[in-house]
């Protein structure tokens, strides 16, 4: 949209919602009754100088009409009456065909039902924009305002059972004692749940840390295999994958699911030449496990198909000395909405996080996480979106300054880390001791 009064159009609001919201209310004759009050029209833009005002076309009923006729338009017809728009919150008056007056009302009398159905069908983002429109708009848009949980920093003791739960939204620490985790290694974790090993009886199994459920596997004897799995084990889809390196140009992936009697083990060659062996950072996506060679490869594994690839993408540019120290700490890998996103860091140089285009076989790097927030660690990484706003658009990593008491981060709106960098060395970082883990909405009331 072109600009207007001197004022920018920001055409970023867009809503599926305004036409399920319109064809619902098209069939509730109470919400419509509501102050006679409709919404004919879809056309929304967000205007905002110092402060945001909602462009649309509302409609009021008269009192010989019922139904809502989106089709229709012009003032009068099928007993619709246009409003003028109301501009700096003046109020002003309508005529139907010369007779009569009717007063208009000011955007925060729009009914608090039909107002909560608008709101509720925005975006994260397009809700806090809404809440500056006025109090009234202000309230109802923390009202129906989904937050979601931030994914907690999982401490493994080197010796116990009491393990230690750092929440970075509150930079609260929650403690559990967790005996059924005795003796055993974490591999990964996805959706609440723990994928472990136990190395004395090579037993592999699926832990709830937050419910105390367990779901276990067939034996299987893991050396120094990445593992990852696809869902949650409650699910019939959850696949578990592993891969090992065999060669310098062969893997062997082994693949087995919840209910199965024992593991499936395959060779497969890498068929790109000069492309390591050893993977890691394993990343399940769009129905493939995905993993990154040392040198910034990128594998793929299909498990319906039993296929596996070495695709043909240039790895990423690594900052310098990349690879002297950090080639397999100081990278991260992950998945928000289907895309993969890789994290590179590097003691001298801010965090580089690049986004695969499948399209074009191509990395390209980001200049911003536009809301997302990475949580990234060495043995599975997080991505998580509508998160408190001061840790949006931000990486999070698994180390902590200050005895403990906070959570190191990047912001990309800042272009600095928090606490403010003090020579970060990710290469020191002890890379087992700890995974980001999702809690359940109501956490708390399980410790």
């Amino acid at each position: 949209m072109s600009a207007k009064r001197g004022e920018e159009w920001v055409p970023s609001l867009v809503l599926n919602g305004w036409m399920q919201v319109t064809s619902h209310l098209a069939t509730r004759n109470h919400a419509i009754r509501v102050k006679e009050w409709a919404i004919c029209d879809t056309r929304v833009a967000l205007l905002y100088a110092n402060c945001v005002v909602w462009n649309f076309v509302p409609f009021v009923l008269n009192s010989n009409s019922t139904q809502l006729d989106s089709g229709n338009t012009t003032d009068g017809r099928n007993g619709c009456i246009r409003l003028a728009e109301m501009v700096n919150g003046d109020e002003r008056t309508a005529s139907e065909d010369g007779k009569g007056r009717l007063e208009l009302q000011t955007w925060s009398d729009l009914p608090l039902e039909l107002l909560e159905l608008i709101l509720s069908n925005l975006t994260f983002e397009d809700n806090i924009r809404a809440s500056v429109v006025c109090k009234r708009w202000l309230k109802v848009a923390i009202s129906v305002r989904v937050m979601n949980q931030s994914p907690w920093l999982m401490y493994i003791p080197k010796s116990g059972c009491l393990y230690e739960f750092y929440d970075p939204s509150e930079r609260k620490i929650h403690s559990l004692e967790l005996p059924e985790l005795r003796g055993c290694r974490v591999c990964y974790t996805k959706q609440g749940w723990l994928l472990l090993y136990r190395r004395r009886n090579h037993l592999v199994f699926f832990f709830n840390p937050f419910t105390r459920e367990t779901i276990n596997l067939p034996s299987y004897e893991l050396a120094y295999e990445i593992m990852a799995f696809s869902c949650a084990p409650t699910s019939t889809n959850c696949v578990v994958f592993s891969i090992k390196h065999v060669h310098p140009t062969v893997v062997a992936i082994s693949t087995c699911h919840p209910g199965a009697s024992e593991w499936t083990i395959v060779n497969h060659r890498n068929r790109l030449p000069f492309v390591s062996s050893i993977w890691d950072k394993p990343v399940f996506c769009s129905g493939l496990f995905y993993c990154l060679s040392l040198t910034g490869w990128l594998g793929v594994y299909d498990p319906g198909r039993r296929y596996w690839k070495v695709l043909a993408v240039p790895p990423p540019r690594c900052p310098e000395n990349f690879f002297v120290k950090n080639w397999w700490k100081g990278k991260f890998m992950t998945e928000h909405n289907g895309d993969l996103l890789v994290v590179y860091t590097s003691q001298n140089k801010n965090p580089m996080i690049y986004k695969l285009y499948r399209s074009e076989l191509a990395w390209k790097e980001m200049e911003s996480l536009r809301g997302v927030t990475i949580f990234a660690s060495f043995l599975s990484s997080l991505s998580g979106a509508n998160l408190p706003g001061i840790m949006r658009n931000s990486v999070y990593f698994s180390k902590f300054r200050f005895f403990g008491k906070r959570c190191i981060s990047y912001s990309f709106d800042d272009c600095r880390y928090y606490p403010r960098k003090q020579q970060y060395d990710w290469g020191e970082q002890p890379p087992f001791e700890n995974i980001w883990i999702e809690p359940p909405r109501h956490a708390l009331s399980s410790i």
